[in-house]
């Protein structure tokens, strides 16, 4: 392939000079619109699967595909924020209409159980964007010292680092060969004892039984799988999960201790990267947070950090105080909404439990609601609060070897 060609969608050679040529769906679509007629179901889809096929620049290996959901923000996000630092109405319009927008892109994206790119892509923007408009309207006033700029910028990178160890892989399960699918016969009266295939199981001195919703017994005693608890298997991946691995819906594999399906790194969370999913939350609220106070005190100085991020009477007197309190207040808001998700994770791990544990105790009316419904006990996995933090810290680390007198 030269850097103008490409494989289409059908598996054919196609050229970026021919993208606007030989559209079946599109001239198709175009007739029936000037002879009035209705577009059959699945027209307009497949006209946007056309589009987005096409949507390629040029590269040394041939044409690379561009990803539509990685445009929308890198093309409204400055647009919709400078805007908003025309006036104040316009700021407050549109700053409270954008999380609007995201949550319904996010219900929409969830309810078609597709996989998009959107959420990352507003993630990476509004952090570089962020710091850009910190170096260029922020410092230059000389308010904030040298240190104070290297800080934010190594938590940023922190933060960064933090985030790619999460977009690796959670813990997939890997997926059996088409002839060497497992056995399904009596799975589902076998209880887990022992470790063998990759199952974790529970020492016999430490095994003891959940009463009343609580769990009582040794530290020592596996948080993993407590006695009972039977094997699980997956029809759409054709094996035997561990205890606690789920099916992600939307990745199309099973994951070994699943959390959820975070869209914001297009990814799951599961044993392998939840530790790095929890560390590059945390290095952004505190990266985010000191960076709004620096920029506070810079445009508002002589006033505490909540009067004013409510009240600040200069803000507006010029465009660049005006576009620094427009991204201080989108900071904000999703800030607060990274908060409120760090805070149900620290909850939940306290408490060894999943989103997904939660989702489905929930649902089969298993747990008990707990701080005002934050969190749900669902109190199989509950040792107390060191021993979950503690089995948490270990997650992804090699199961210990038992020995040949242990299994005897």
């Amino acid at each position: 392939l030269c850097c103008c060609e490409y494989v289409d969608r059908r598996g054919r050679r196609n050229h970026l000079a021919a993208c606007c040529c030989d559209c079946e769906e599109l001239d198709d679509g175009c007739d029936r619109w000037l002879t009035c007629k209705s577009l059959p179901p699945g027209a307009l889809e497949r006209i946007a699967d056309t589009i987005a096929d096409r949507l390629r620049v040029p590269w040394f290996s041939g044409a690379v595909k561009i990803n539509v959901s990685l445009v929308p923000p890198l093309v409204l996000l400055p647009v919709l924020l400078h805007v908003a630092a025309l006036h104040f109405l316009l700021g407050l319009i549109i700053l409270t209409s954008l999380p609007v927008v995201v949550l319904w892109y996010y219900y929409l994206t969830h309810r078609r159980k597709e996989r998009t790119l959107f959420f990352l892509s507003l993630g990476l923007f509004s952090l570089g964007y962020m710091y850009y408009v910190f170096l260029r309207e922020v410092v230059p006033r000389g308010h904030v010292e040298h240190s104070q700029v290297v800080t934010l910028t190594c938590g940023l990178i922190l933060m960064l680092a933090a985030l790619s160890r999460a977009k690796k892989d959670p813990g997939y399960l890997p997926v059996p060969a088409g002839n060497e699918k497992p056995s399904y016969q009596g799975l589902h009266n076998e209880n887990i004892r022992g470790s063998s295939s990759g199952l974790h199981g529970i020492s016999g001195a430490a095994s003891s039984r959940a009463v009343n919703g609580e769990a009582k017994g040794y530290c020592r005693m596996s948080a993993e799988q407590p006695a009972g608890v039977k094997k699980d298997w997956c029809t759409k991946c054709q094996l035997v999960r561990p205890a606690r691995a789920g099916h992600c819906r939307l990745c199309g594999r099973c994951v070994r201790r699943l959390d959820h399906h975070c869209v914001w790194i297009n990814s799951c969370v599961g044993e392998q990267n939840h530790q790095a999913f929890i560390l590059a939350l945390s290095f952004f609220m505190l990266t985010s947070v000191y960076g709004i106070t620096l920029t506070l005190h810079t445009i508002c100085r002589g006033r505490s950090l909540f009067v004013a991020l409510f009240y600040c009477p200069g803000a507006y007197s010029d465009y660049s105080s005006a576009l620094s309190f427009t991204c201080v207040w989108y900071c904000a808001i999703v800030t607060a909404g990274m908060g409120y998700i760090l805070l149900i994770q620290l909850l939940n791990i306290s408490y060894n439990v999943t989103e997904r544990e939660a989702r489905l105790a929930l649902r089969d009316n298993t747990g008990r609601r707990l701080l005002g419904g934050l969190v749900i006990d669902t109190g199989q996995y509950n040792r107390g609060l060191l021993c979950n933090w503690g089995h948490f810290l270990s997650l992804g680390a090699s199961p210990p070897q038992r020995s040949a007198e242990d299994i005897v």
